[in-house]
């Protein structure tokens, strides 16, 4: 194939893959807007925090967002062979790609120190839990996490007798979001649940032994990652492969467009 035509060929792949990437980027900020605007009705229908649904709205958006700017940079800078713009979508690029490796290395670097620090915050969650239920972000957070995960407390369910209103409780209080429907006995009365609430959230009063799970949040957080590490790597080494070969080719693009293509002047 001569220069022309790979020149030719290499332009409007990027073009349709970078369209392809704009119009995906649009999908996913209209889906994290949606979710914003309408917390409620995703909340009844997943079963889901209205906190965890607000953080993913804004991670959806913030990716719809750069996914969109990526895309127009790459579209418009190989379609009409603008050089700066494909300088900006390299450097874009170049950055996501340095960034992903920055984090990874930390992570690994610092698991010790960074499971010791989420160790803390969740002990202090459940020491600091208030007898009216939750009423921030951090507690609803908590009890979704039990909920979905299905364990109760940090290391064990026995950690939640550190909390003051558990211990101090003249009725066997235990958290309502660690109810197990499986375990004996019967499920007690939820005696703070707030209005508006989405899923099990406050304290239920037990008539006999806790109905709850007695595994601790940390080993079904470290259960969850060994059985998705194949998964989150695969996902991670994908995406790293696909910005080194748009980094290759928007550089090819653009040294080449400088020797016979270079329309810059038009737009200057």
């Amino acid at each position: 194939m001569s220069p022309h035509g790979c020149l030719s060929v290499t332009k409007y792949f990027l073009f349709l893959f970078n369209l392809l990437f704009f119009v995906l980027g649009g999908i996913i900020l209209s889906f994290g807007l949606w979710i914003l605007i309408d917390q409620q009705s995703f909340a009844a229908i997943l079963g889901s925090s209205l906190y965890a649904l607000k953080v993913w709205s804004y991670i959806l958006s913030g990716v719809g967002i750069i996914t969109m700017l990526m895309g127009f940079l790459g579209c418009l800078g190989s379609l009409k062979e603008i050089k700066c713009m494909l300088g900006f979508y390299f450097g874009f690029l170049f950055l996501l790609f340095a960034a992903q490796i920055t984090i990874g290395v930390l992570l690994y670097t610092q698991r010790v120190t960074l499971s010791g620090k989420v160790g803390v915050f969740m002990e202090d969650a459940i020491q600091t839990y208030p007898l009216a239920g939750p009423p921030s972000e951090k507690y609803q957070s908590w009890d979704f996490i039990q909920g979905q995960l299905q364990c109760c407390g940090w290391n064990s369910y026995l950690d939640w007798h550190q909390n003051p209103v558990v211990d101090n409780s003249s009725h066997k209080l235990y958290p309502c979001s660690c109810h197990n429907s499986s375990s004996p006995g019967e499920r007690g009365t939820n005696i703070t649940k707030a209005s508006g609430m989405q899923g099990a959230t406050g304290f239920c009063i037990a008539y006999g032994e806790w109905p709850v799970y007695r595994q601790g949040c940390a080993i079904s957080v470290q259960g969850w990652l060994a059985n998705n590490i194949i998964s989150i790597v695969g996902v991670c080494l994908g995406i790293a492969l696909m910005e080194l070969c748009l980094m290759m080719l928007s550089m090819f693009l653009f040294r080449n467009m400088g020797q016979n293509y270079d329309k810059l002047t038009r737009y200057s």
